[in-house]
């Protein structure tokens, strides 16, 4: 399917050449939807992926080497850089970029904040009277505790920094809260992101994922989703970075819509241009639909993975106008449009995520599982061995996302390829969109 081209045209440039920073199903997905744009000349994604590698040229750099990105930039004369995790974008890739004048999509390190420490973010909302849980910084055991006896056990536990989206614990007791806290704390499961952790009041509601684009001044929606977060079917089991992602979020009406643009996204760009750090590229809002109304629950710095699966292919206007129009500062003028269908994406993970797991095992040939307009297969965690093989690289391994007119529908296709699949060493949820959300 071809972009609608009813967006102005904002860069003088007809044919460009676009690097995607970035190795997962995430960036899967934004390629994909950048090669549909007639702008798009020659793209290239570092590190990529076997599944990216098909459609695309792709360069073994890692996302988080920034010196040799802004070099692979530099050399291929990218028009733009498309920076997809958050960790690049917390170390300051934008920033570098933009010292050699390279037009860098994402925030810069200061404002990547958002994301990167998440007791920035707290305070941040706080200091702007955006809707957030109570929470409380802890450096140390001991204030954790009080904080957790404070709450009866009944909280969140979050590492601070980066934790590849395993660094929130939800509890139920108080020796459940206090053990999180110790690992994070004491036995540094996640290194220098849990050097200190918050601890937040436990808000219950149905959770949905807002994604905006900003250029510092002017925000635009472009899409949202449903995520499941837990391993395992029913929402039982560890957090994980994400088991599967409904698009649209069927719990958002437009009363909702609003007032989550209203009370949450149009602030925090407003705020984060007042305390000087102006917010550009992709803002992803996690929202809890409270009794109370719409509350933050984290805000990350770049589109989420699964969710991304799920929002990109429901997005009729063109992404390259999009980034384009972020850049141009004329976000205002650009109209957003989207295709009137579901979308739903399936996580193939390996056994034993988000824990322990193996890598390299020999995954199954998806060659006989031509990707369509309706599904299509996002490679989220695979690498090929000596043999030219496909096997797995990661805890999550392979997104299958699926449109149409219902949600059966997608499920229908999306598990129709996943039992075709058939690869006994990794597991999924049987669930995704058939939850009940409202």
């Amino acid at each position: 399917m071809a972009y609608s081209t009813k967006s102005k045209v904002f860069w003088s440039k007809k044919f460009m050449n676009i690097l995607v920073v970035g190795g997962g199903g995430r960036e899967h997905a934004i390629a994909y939807s950048l090669l549909k744009s007639p702008l798009t000349k020659k793209l290239v994604v570092a590190p990529g992926n076997p599944g990216i590698e098909i459609f695309a040229e792709c360069s073994p750099i890692a996302a988080d080497d920034i010196n040799g990105q802004c070099k692979l930039a530099k050399d291929m004369k990218a028009d733009i850089v498309f920076i997809g995790p958050e960790t690049p974008l917390v170390l300051g890739l934008k920033d570098k970029l933009s010292d050699l004048g390279i037009r860098a999509f994402g925030p810069s390190q200061k404002a990547a904040q958002l994301e990167g420490s998440k007791t920035f973010s707290r305070k941040f909302c706080k200091r702007h009277n955006i809707p957030q849980p109570h929470f409380e910084y802890c450096s140390d055991l001991e204030t954790a505790k009080k904080q957790i006896e404070l709450l009866k056990g009944y909280c969140v536990v979050k590492a601070d920094g980066l934790a590849a989206g395993k660094g929130v614990v939800v509890c139920d007791t108080i020796e459940e809260a206090i053990n999180a806290s110790s690992q994070m704390l004491e036995e540094n499961i996640f290194g220098d992101a849990g050097k200190s952790i918050l601890i937040e009041e436990r808000i219950t509601g149905i959770e949905a994922s807002v994604f905006a684009v900003s250029d510092g001044d002017n925000v635009v929606v472009i899409g949202n989703a449903q995520d499941h977060k837990r391993a395992y079917d029913n929402d039982i089991g560890p957090n994980t970075g994400g088991m599967g992602a409904i698009s649209p979020a069927p719990a958002l009406d437009d009363k909702l819509n609003k007032n989550i643009l209203d009370n949450i996204i149009l602030p925090t760009i407003k705020g984060m241009k007042l305390d000087g750090n102006p917010y550009e590229g992709i803002l992803y809002a996690g929202i809890m639909l409270t009794d109370e109304g719409p509350k933050v629950i984290e805000f990350n710095c770049r589109f989420g993975d699964p969710e991304t699966q799920v929002v990109l292919p429901r997005l009729k206007t063109d992404l390259v106008e999009i980034v384009n129009a972020t850049f141009a500062k004329k976000l205002q003028e650009i109209s957003i449009e989207l295709i009137n269908n579901t979308a739903i994406t399936v996580v193939v993970a390996s056994k034993g995520y988000p824990g322990k797991f193996q890598k390299g095992i020999k995954l199954p040939s998806l060659n006989q599982l031509t990707p369509k307009n309706d599904v299509l297969i996002f490679h989220s965690g695979t690498s090929k061995n000596e043999d030219g093989k496909l096997i797995s690289n990661g805890g999550r391994v392979l997104s299958i996302t699926a449109s149409g007119d219902s949600i059966q529908n997608c499920r229908e296709k999306a598990y129709a390829v996943i039992k075709n699949i058939n690869w006994n060493d990794g597991f999924y949820r049987k669930d995704i969109g058939k939850l009940k959300f409202t």
